[in-house]
């Protein structure tokens, strides 16, 4: 084999290595892959002097040697000289073959691409290029550009990660290293930041926390900055992780929109929910249209609701990371909380349907006359009268109720309501004809704060896939709160915004009922 034949070689080698590597998840080489692609490299090396040396022999001619005379006088010996460095257009030749090959093994790797055939036809890069592009062009493929996370990320999620469990909160799959930084106060933190943007690290030191405190301020609104950012990350994380875990009640029962901006938007799905019955078609007749009524359309449309929180000076000097890792939590906790009250409201104050009517009313015939507790016959009563709503069009409709909201008191009875076999104090041992009966109990403690001292009313939600009921539609789906940084002239601290843009729309009011309650006893 040839010193060309083998450099190939190795270079494919090479490229097979890292192709196995980019297939298995593009992970980072293992040690025996490194070891056996750094031998290669050598190997190609060495074929390269090899190359260089043959083209230098040839360029210096090689001549055809004849053994003196026997009577000839021997030889004076000879002192071996290096070889002869090849011409420059020679040397330029070996180094652009070599330059062609690795740019045509880097081309194709980026698109999943084998490179031997290039490589063996002498294709140029340009018209690898030009190859790969009308390949792309011809299948529809897009370009896929790959952007891998440098050493500053990742020291940014590690340092958030620490901080987090520092805080105490739980990181499931914390970035590899973070366990070494939880210790780090902020003022270390800050120190490690700055000495890795190229400050002397000891004269960062010598810095007291209100300098230091300072010297960070100064790159608070850097878009470089390692410092801030991790402040972001672990915002963020922490908004997440406690908005997640308030035990809210509001989304097990109502179902979740997406609108794109803050103007009202018509729900048209409330006209399709029903359009009459078909109409029998005879031979050779005609299909008749039907036009649906869309004068009392429901809107739905969203608001903006939000804080300002900040870390103050005191609190970095004090090293209080709670201001980065509770308080923005608590602040997405109380965005939660705040739509679970408001939908809440929506039921205990009645408040005005679309159509101008309050919720719960006669005329909605969703609402029972006479109050009372959770009981066998007030269930039923209210399960009978939902099933009796007709749709906008005078049509049965098909309701199955699914929920039953109430206040905290009722939570035991309804548990001997809806699991014993008999009725409660019956004589005649009674079949219980709510055993089992699938319907989810909610409680919550909303209802018992709404009504004070007075009578605290109960609920029942039809399905969502037979009745719509009440939405809360978020502005392009975003569910969790939005947090940034803000510029406060005058502000002595780092401060943020947390936001969230939401809104509630009563869809229909033909899958809810309502029980007025009475007082609950201490």
């Amino acid at each position: 084999m040839t010193p060309k034949q083998r450099r190939d070689a190795a270079m494919l080698k090479q490229q097979a290595i890292v192709n196995a590597a980019k297939a298995d998840g593009n992970r980072a080489l293992t040690a025996e892959e490194q070891a056996q692609f750094n031998d290669l490299q050598r190997e190609i090396e060495e074929a390269d002097a090899e190359i260089r040396a043959q083209e230098g022999g040839m360029a210096g001619g090689i001549g055809t040697s004849m053994a003196p005379p026997e009577s000839a006088p021997p030889a004076a010996p000879q002192i071996a000289t290096p070889p002869a460095v090849p011409p420059a257009g020679q040397r330029s030749e070996t180094e652009a073959e070599r330059s062609r090959v690795t740019d045509i093994i880097a081309l194709c790797r980026d698109f999943d691409i084998d490179p031997t055939d290039h490589i063996r036809d002498g294709s140029s890069l340009d018209e690898v290029r030009t190859v790969i592009l009308e390949g792309m062009r011809q299948t529809g493929a897009p370009i896929r550009v790959q952007v891998t996370g440098d050493e500053g990320d990742k020291f940014r999620e590690r340092a958030s990660d620490a901080l987090m469990m520092r805080a105490g909160l739980p990181v499931e799959h914390p970035a590899d290293g973070a366990g070494e930084l939880r210790a780090m106060s902020l003022r270390d933190l800050g120190i490690e930041c700055l000495g890795r943007d190229g400050r002397d690290t000891m004269s960062l030191l010598r810095m007291q926390p209100d300098e230091m405190y300072t010297e960070l301020g100064r790159q608070f609104y850097n878009p470089t900055s390692a410092f801030p950012a991790i402040l972001d990350n672990t915002i963020r994380k922490s908004i997440v992780q406690l908005y997640n875990e308030v035990p809210t009640t509001f989304q097990a029962w109502t179902t979740k929109g997406s609108v794109r901006d803050f103007k009202p938007t018509p729900d048209h799905e409330y006209v399709i929910g029903g359009m009459g019955d078909f109409l029998l078609v005879p031979e050779n007749g005609e299909l008749k249209p039907m036009a649906p009524k869309t004068e009392l359309l429901p809107n739905r449309k969203i608001d903006t609701y939000g804080r300002t929180f900040s870390m103050t000076r005191q609190a970095f000097i004090n090293d209080d990371i709670g201001f980065i890792t509770r308080i923005p939590g608590l602040f997405a906790a109380s965005a939660k909380k705040t739509i679970d009250k408001a939908v809440y409201s929506t039921l205990f104050e009645n408040k005005q349907a679309f159509d101008k009517i309050k919720l719960f009313d006669e005329k909605h015939n969703n609402v029972m006359k006479d109050g009372s507790k959770p009981t066998q016959a007030s269930i039923q009563a209210m399960i009978l009268q939902m099933q009796r709503q007709k749709d906008h069009f005078g049509q049965p409709i098909y309701i199955t109720p699914q929920h039953i909201i109430v206040p905290v008191g009722y939570e035991f009875d309804l548990a001997v309501i809806l699991h014993s076999t008999q009725v409660t104090g019956s004589n005649n041992n009674d079949i219980n004809p709510l055993y089992n009966y699938p319907i989810n109990v909610i409680q919550t403690p909303v209802l018992n704060a709404l009504a004070g001292d007075g009578a605290v009313p109960w609920f029942m939600i039809a399905n969502a896939a037979s009745a719509l009921g009440i939405q809360v539609d978020y502005l392009n789906g975003q569910e969790t709160p939005t947090v940034r940084r803000m510029e406060a002239p005058g502000v002595l601290g780092f401060q943020w915004d947390i936001y969230l843009d939401w809104g509630i729309s009563i869809r229909d009011f033909r899958g809810m009922a309502k029980n007025p309650g009475e007082k609950i006893a201490a």
